[in-house]
């Protein structure tokens, strides 16, 4: 079985999507420590007049040094970042081809904010997963496993408690993964190599760190052509040993 573990992130960018496509099990790491600066409650779209930052605000002030947990990171609703984003959203790509096609289920989810991030992100992302056609993959939540360890060591019983000896992670774990530690309990790592064309764009040149939601509304269901449907010979891995 094919795993893949990554902490839940904001209508997060096509490689993202594309992690979740390469696996059997994808699950979502949130009870990993909240990183105040990454893409947990954050990414990128682009409109007329460039990219620009979406940003949830949350109640993680003074909390972070205290080792707040992904999963027990509360939205802040008193503002109306929701309606706004979807505002946003709406006046960037209202005119792509497929809006109409994809907004109204998109937008439900910003009608309804829950009180912590993971029960809006989490759901989310498996909603656009599904309008990518992915219909193979199993979703589970670490918190739920109540597994410890640091890094490596934590990865290896998350995998290990559901069974799974293949994990394919994103290249920048290389930097800390504990290979041999995987190898002793006999689980292959294999990492992403992410290799992706351009599409085309009402706005200029695409990026590739743009939110998923850039691309589907410009390509409708054409955008997997654009993540795992590229690869030279229709293969379905962009792996590397």
């Amino acid at each position: 079985m094919k795993s893949v573990l990554l902490q839940p992130s904001y209508i997060p960018w096509r490689g993202f999507f594309h992690q979740i496509y390469m696996s059997n099990l994808f699950i979502h790491y949130d009870d990993a420590q909240y990183d105040k600066h990454g893409w947990r409650n954050r990414n990128k779209i682009r409109n007329k007049n460039g990219e620009l930052w979406l940003t949830i605000p949350v109640l993680s002030k003074g909390n972070v040094e205290n080792n707040l947990l992904i999963k027990d990171v509360r939205i802040n609703n008193s503002t109306n970042w929701a309606k706004k984003h979807w505002q946003t959203i709406e006046q960037s790509y209202s005119k792509t081809l497929f809006f109409e096609k994809y907004s109204s289920s998109l937008k439900f989810f910003f009608d309804n904010p829950p009180e912590l991030l993971v029960d809006f992100v989490i759901p989310l992302t498996e909603h656009i997963s599904s309008l990518l056609d992915i219909t193979h993959v199993k979703f589970l939540r670490s918190s739920t496993l109540a597994c410890s360890g640091n890094k490596t060591e934590k990865i290896v019983n998350i995998l290990k408690n559901v069974e799974s000896n293949y994990y394919i992670s994103g290249p920048s774990a290389k930097d800390y993964m504990d290979e041999n530690l995987l190898a002793e309990n006999n689980i292959t790592v294999r990492y992403m190599d992410y290799m992706y064309g351009e599409y085309p764009s009402l706005f200029g040149n695409t990026s590739s760190s743009l939110s998923i939601i850039d691309l589907l509304f410009i390509m409708g269901p054409l955008t997997n052509q654009f993540i795992w449907g590229s690869i030279p010979g229709n293969e379905k891995e962009i792996l590397v040993a």
